[in-house]
């Protein structure tokens, strides 16, 4: 995989609870960190792993990369290169469904981070007044890039932010998938029956760096028994285990579902691996959904 990416091992439980609230024609937008939420919605981990790869067989035909894949069939409009710039943007997404008819919902992810970008605090404003069906999920895994929480907010619950806004806000544990999902539908009824936006603050971990090159860079700035403690709350070893418990799931039910996910990943990356390179004249196709009579040959 070319260059760097944001993982997202750590934080699945959000992205899987809020997917499952959501109808097929919902809109979400993502952040850099947003691997999680296109699988959760339904992309097809194929053409993820080849747009990673930057190959032609890519959601964005290798012109994307970790950060930008989008799928407007799936109601994913994907990431920005603006941290928070995706709350806006889902904002005009329901105002658009508004306008036809529609009862579409929109969920906007952004980190913990992002709360503070200033276009956030003017989507979730704007959203109140009109009363936009927006659920903003704030992820917030304790740090801002390197930075940890404490030192980027003031209230010890950014979901308290939500009573300015005059719109309903609830911290969630961001580990527990379930809790997530019964956060969230409760959240996407509420928008779908016109009664406005809410903010839901899911605590939850990333276990691995910011970024990918941060284990080459050797940066440190989380003790090692912090990781420890928080990755015994792995939503994928949690919840597994939890419907073991309640009789749901066998043992060896749970292992044909891991092999079944390991031979997909596999799939995906021989997929990618054998998708060809985009050729360097491609570089400017596609620059505009619609060309315009007077548009330069050159693309843009």
């Amino acid at each position: 995989i070319p260059g760097v990416t944001h993982e997202y091992v750590g934080q699945e439980a959000v992205a899987v609870g809020v997917s499952g609230a959501l109808r097929s024609d919902d809109v979400t937008t993502s952040t850099h960190r947003g691997h999680g939420h296109i699988l959760a919605k339904g992309g097809d981990p194929r053409r993820m792993m080849a747009e990673l790869m930057g190959r032609r067989g890519g959601y964005n035909r290798g012109r994307g990369g970790s950060m930008h894949i989008a799928d407007l069939a799936l109601g994913i409009y994907g990431a920005n290169g603006i941290v928070g710039a995706g709350a806006p943007i889902a904002c005009g997404a329901t105002l658009a469904a508004k306008l036809q008819g529609s009862d579409r919902v929109a969920v906007a992810f952004f980190g913990d981070g992002g709360m503070n970008q200033g276009v956030v605090h003017e989507a979730l404003n704007l959203a109140a007044i009109w009363r936009l069906p927006v659920v903003f999920i704030c992820e917030n895994n304790g740090y801002a890039i390197s930075a940890p929480i404490g030192q980027m907010a003031a209230v010890e619950r950014l979901a308290d932010r939500a009573a300015g806004y005059g719109m309903p806000g609830e911290w969630v544990d961001g580990m527990d998938v379930l809790a997530v999902y019964d956060a969230a539908t409760l959240a996407v009824a509420r928008a779908r029956r016109g009664e406005g936006p809410t903010l839901l603050e899911c605590r939850t971990y990333r276990f691995v760096g910011h970024f990918t090159a941060e284990r080459v860079l050797g940066l440190r700035y989380r003790g090692e028994e912090e990781i420890a403690a928080w990755r015994e709350r792995d939503p994928l070893l949690t919840y597994p285990r939890w419907l073991e418990r309640q009789g749901v799931l066998t043992a060896a039910e749970r292992a044909r579902v891991e092999a079944e996910v390991e031979a997909r990943l596999e799939e995906a990356i021989a997929y990618a691996r054998e998708s060809p390179w985009p050729e360097p004249s491609e570089a400017l196709e596609g620059m505009y959904a619609v060309p315009y009579p007077g548009l330069p040959a050159r693309g843009w």
